[in-house]
């Protein structure tokens, strides 16, 4: 029996990467589909040393001809599209686009798995932004969905679409809806890792460090792991019959706690919160490290985010070990090694 093949969409991005590593490391031959043939796009590969382990397909998700035929040519086992928008702020600018890259794409490969492979398994990256973030219980997939920006309502179409493409032509597609999860591998924009780099930068940079804004600081977050997310998405596809899974850690703390326990990781204990609401500052020994700044909250906030992992536990016998302090330390320690193994990238 030869190796099972796997496609992944977004493969460069921070969720694909930790996914490829994990099926290269189980033996599959993972196909890599970039959109554009960037070596820049490709530091997180070096970052785990495996880019020369992935074949990489060049295509845009909205070129259905591009898509066929590299379906057509591997017939994959497993299809994991982690392909998106995801930077919710600015998709306020662009909602077509929106539409088209999260929503619409996810239909046209659901359509080419159904006219050319059908025995493919279907992975599609779904997003806890769904639910809008209104809500002080804990959420799972019986709760309501209320999405608050572009970014929620097309991954919530796409959602959907997974969903009827199962029931009505009967395949194998399934969704994670996947609360925050963070790595080191985060792009920039993200609020977890502009922290992070933000007060390493600091760390090892006092003198120079430049006043970083920030802007909800009492949104409360479920953030896990994104190297541990993509065994769950893994395993959703090792189950014997297609359903949809919530998966997250279960606990919340906001962003303003979470720059707090960095800072102790850091050793960085002598820092003060000064002001209030737009004025809100953090000092360490009077300097000024993060400000809020307006022009960084949303048009409309997703206050709380926190997962009910029970009904997923139940079903897939698995759950992230990794919470939020054991995050910030990995992350921490991530971060100081990227920069190391940078230099020689």
């Amino acid at each position: 029996m030869g190796k099972k093949i796997a496609i992944i969409s977004g493969v460069c991005g921070q969720d694909g990467s930790y996914l490829a590593h994990l099926l290269i490391q189980k033996k599959y031959k993972v196909i890599g589909i970039e959109r554009f043939n960037s070596q820049q796009q490709k530091w997180r590969h070096k970052f785990l040393n495996i880019e020369s382990k992935i074949f990489y397909e060049q295509a845009d998700l909205n070129d259905e001809m591009a898509i066929t035929k590299i379906i057509r040519k591997y017939k994959p086992d497993e299809f994991y599209n982690l392909a998106a928008h995801s930077f919710v702020k600015s998709s306020f600018n662009q909602p077509l686009n929106l539409i088209d890259t999260n929503a619409k794409s996810v239909v046209r490969i659901l359509e080419c798995l159904k006219n050319f492979s059908r025995n493919t398994k279907f992975y599609q990256a779904s997003t806890s932004e769904m639910y809008g973030g209104q809500s002080k219980k804990k959420l799972d997939l019986n709760s309501q969905f209320n999405p608050r920006s572009p970014y929620a309502y097309s991954k919530l179409l796409a959602h959907f679409a997974t969903k009827n493409y199962r029931e009505a032509e009967k395949i194998f597609a399934c969704s994670g809806v996947l609360f925050n999860h963070e790595s080191v591998l985060r792009g920039e924009e993200f609020v977890t890792k502009k922290i992070i780099k933000s007060l390493v930068d600091f760390k090892l940079s006092p003198m120079t460090f430049k006043i970083v804004g920030l802007g909800n600081l009492d949104a409360m977050r479920d953030w896990g792991y994104a190297g541990e997310y993509v065994y769950g998405m893994w395993k959703i596809l090792q189950m014997k019959k297609p359903d949809d899974y919530a998966i997250g850690t279960g606990k919340t703390i906001s962003v303003r706690d979470f720059i707090n326990f960095a800072l102790i990781y850091l050793d960085l204990k002598n820092f003060s919160w000064v002001g209030k609401g737009l004025n809100e500052k953090l000092l360490y020994e009077n300097k000024i490290i993060f400000k809020v700044d307006k022009k960084y909250f949303r048009k409309t906030e997703v206050d709380r985010l926190q997962c009910d992992i029970d009904q997923t536990f139940k079903k897939l016998k698995w759950k992230p070990k990794i919470v939020f302090r054991t995050l910030i330390k990995k992350m921490i320690d991530d971060e100081i090694s990227l920069r190391k193994n940078l230099v020689s990238i």
